[in-house]
């Protein structure tokens, strides 16, 4: 296999999900249902369930950047996957390694902010330097609606304000821009795809019921395995969100709140 061929491995930086449905947990599944390898820089411990999150533990700097370091001196990575960040220190640690890289390596960028449960991740410091510091290095961003309007200030409430909403965080600096709809009403979720392409929207419809924890991780780590693996941007997305649609789905169901996806429904779609 020559250096420059994908080999399907991701390093995911992000957070722990004591409940499994989200965070590493759902990275590394996703990652593997499509195909992918999975390496990981944990980022903070969090105490969680369905139900939401009790507690946060940071874990510290020289940890997270050995754990950087330890996986591309060694592993390497044909795609880097963001996700719980948690304090701007983090975020600057994690800019700083990119941005160290002798070869710049694809960005998944996952802007996770509030948990499905609606509790807080990331503090106002955080959020400014995802905005500052790692949007402009991102290949791909995936927010959810308030994710997309706390980094661009702009109120989204349709698909026109999702398009609008993409090419603002273009114009900050990301190469393409995937703007989530689950948070609008209606029968469908549309998912609005900016990029060298132009607009993309990928619409399926809504699936009833409470199992969604996890699902913003889970699309974003699958988008990052395909890449990984050597699909086009649009066709990665494609595949992706068809993926976590029926992973919605085939939910088990488990837990008394949001519940997490069925991520091992199938080996690679």
């Amino acid at each position: 296999m020559d250096d420059t061929e994908p080999k399907g491995r991701v390093l995911i930086i992000a957070g722990s999900d004591s409940g499994g449905g989200a965070g590493i947990q759902a990275d590394i599944k996703a990652v593997t249902a499509m195909g992918g390898f999975a390496a990981t820089a944990i980022t903070a411990i969090t105490v969680q369930n369905t139900l939401g999150v009790s507690a946060i533990h940071p874990v510290p700097l020289d940890i997270i950047k050995g754990q950087i370091d330890a996986v591309l001196s060694d592993i390497g990575a044909d795609v880097i996957k963001t996700g719980m960040l948690g304090t701007c220190e983090i975020v600057t640690l994690v800019a700083d390694c990119l941005a160290a890289c002798e070869v710049p390596i694809p960005l998944v960028l996952d802007p996770v902010m509030v948990a499905t449960s609606g509790d807080l991740l990331v503090d106002e410091g955080a959020q400014a330097a995802i905005r500052d510091r790692l949007l402009p290095m991102a290949t791909l961003v995936t927010p959810n609606i308030p994710e997309a309007e706390k980094l661009t200030g702009l109120a989204v409430t349709d698909i026109a304000g999702q398009l609008e909403a993409a090419n603002r965080l273009i114009e900050m600096g990301a190469r393409a821009a995937l703007v989530k709809g689950g948070h609008l009403k209606g029968q469908a979720v549309a998912d609005v795809l900016v990029s060298t392409r132009g607009m993309e929207l990928f619409d399926r419809p809504r699936l009833p019921g409470r199992n969604t924890h996890g699902t913003g991780c889970t699309l974003a780590s699958a988008i990052a395995g395909l890449l990984a693996d050597g699909a086009p941007l649009h066709d990665a997305v494609r595949r992706a969100g068809d993926y976590l649609h029926e992973a919605i789905a085939r939910a088990p169901g488990f837990g008394a709140g949001h519940g997490p996806v069925n991520h091992a429904w199938v080996t690679r779609p």
